[in-house]
């Protein structure tokens, strides 16, 4: 399942750094994805592209993101309903095409 960050989001961009596979954007700021660049999916806060989250799985043991959030809004997103196999192979496909 990717994260998503919920409206308390504060804005603080504390969790960009710590995304090892760039998912996580400013708002207002497009996304890229293979080379590709793409709108922002939220103006008004900081968002997580769920085509490029995988939980940190293949890099941590948990998601980095959310123990740095001061907001605690980082939290499961519900339409994206992954196995940690799927999250591997999203994983290995944003190494082998990034």
């Amino acid at each position: 399942m990717a994260l998503m960050i919920t409206e308390e989001c504060i804005n603080c961009s504390a969790c960009i750094p710590e995304c090892p596979n760039t998912a996580i954007y400013e708002p207002g700021d497009p996304w890229e994805l293979f080379g590709e660049s793409y709108e922002s999916l939220n103006d008004e806060i900081t968002y997580i592209v769920p085509d490029k989250c995988t939980e940190c799985v293949g890099h941590h043991e948990e998601p980095q993101c959310v123990p740095v959030c001061p907001s605690d809004c980082i939290v499961p997103d519900p339409n994206f309903n992954e196995s940690k196999e799927d999250l591997l192979a999203k994983k290995e496909a944003l190494e082998s095409n990034g």
